[in-house]
């Protein structure tokens, strides 16, 4: 009887000993709000603050979910939700204007575990294009939906539609004039201009692009990654980005890593990028900042491009790559101590 009494305490304990190993495992959550000619001395200290508080904001969301043990997807698409509720981001609240001055929304999400996926592209009306993504995912058996039809069936699903107009801000809508002009004086400077490209740069990507994205791994060591944005401005005839395009600026696999990206998104779609680095990863045997380094400081600027990614691997490993002057960033582990950066270092 005592041996079985002693049996049963040393088996509770090696139980109960595993159960605090798991509770104590490492998470982590990586954050960006876009790359770009982001410089310090064209910063003022009042919006500095304002990013970076919007930045430890999203962080703090996605550490609390991951902190009591929640999933990975649910800390991502918290921490996206928090930069689309903003003004300072280009997704959500914060959107760009198209051509014909409106807000165009594209959003993606992936789970790692499963590499079941979500995306949306070009909706109008949903407050929050990361909860569409999702609920694509998870409530239909497609993987990607657009336009009206996304619409309608986000709505179906429950999700707070807003009118058209809760996207617009001051501060976009001055943008899209600006690039209009540029735009304008380009097109006129570029007649009759015999040497042409496949792919036109724009007059000025800060005022064009942007992006916010968050990867994370959590305590049962599943990854997730998700991205939302409001495109470019300026853009016509129904462009669509890398965002919602699985595996050229969102993937994840707990076989490797949780990726994000942010930047000119025709070269990541080209490059498939997200997808390439988890590729190097598994196949090539490649560490994280290899292979992101690889994608983000090599190919894509071979080609002209440029950007910068967010990525988290299944054993914690962060990177955060970006070949431009600056990248809205961040990341918070177990430990609880968020670190937000902005400029190149």
């Amino acid at each position: 009887m005592k041996r079985f009494v002693f049996l049963f305490v040393f088996f509770l304990s090696i139980a109960a000993g595993a159960q605090t190993a798991s509770k104590d495992k490492n998470f982590v959550l990586v954050i960006h709000g876009g790359a770009g000619t982001i410089l310090k001395k064209n910063m003022t200290p009042e919006r500095e603050k304002a990013y970076q508080a919007s930045l430890e904001q999203a962080l703090q969301a996605g550490y609390a979910i991951l902190n009591r043990g929640g999933s990975a997807l649910d800390a991502v698409e918290a921490a996206v939700k928090v930069m689309e509720d903003s003004p300072l981001f280009n997704a959500g609240k914060g959107a760009v204007f198209t051509n014909e001055g409106k807000n165009e929304l594209d959003a993606a999400i992936m789970n790692g575990k499963t590499l079941a996926a979500g995306a949306v592209a070009s909706i109008t009306t949903i407050k929050n294009p990361i909860m569409a993504a999702r609920a694509v995912m998870e409530k239909s058996e497609h993987v990607m939906m657009i336009g009206p039809g996304a619409e309608k069936f986000a709505q179906q699903q429950g999700l707070q539609v807003v009118d058209p107009s809760y996207f617009y801000t001051e501060d976009r809508w001055n943008g899209l004039q600006r690039v209009r002009k540029q735009d304008s004086l380009k097109t006129e400077l570029d007649h009759g201009n015999k040497k042409t490209s496949s792919v036109r740069q724009p007059g000025n990507r800060d005022d064009k692009y942007g992006t916010v994205g968050a990867v994370a791994l959590d305590k049962q060591g599943n990854l997730a990654a998700a991205t939302s944005t409001g495109g470019m401005t300026n853009k016509k005839f129904g462009r669509v980005g890398d965002v919602p395009i699985i595996g050229a600026g969102t993937y994840a696999n707990n076989a490797t890593c949780a990726i994000s990206c942010t930047g000119w998104g025709e070269f990541f779609i080209r490059l498939v990028v997200a997808k390439t680095a988890s590729d190097l990863m598994e196949y090539k045997g490649w560490s994280l900042k290899q292979a992101t380094d690889e994608m983000i400081m090599k190919k894509v600027p071979q080609l002209g491009g440029d950007g910068g990614l967010i990525a988290v691997d299944k054993n914690g490993n962060i990177a955060m790559p970006f070949n431009t002057a600056g990248m809205y960033r961040g990341y918070i582990k177990a430990d609880g101590k968020a670190v937000v950066k902005i400029y190149e270092e």
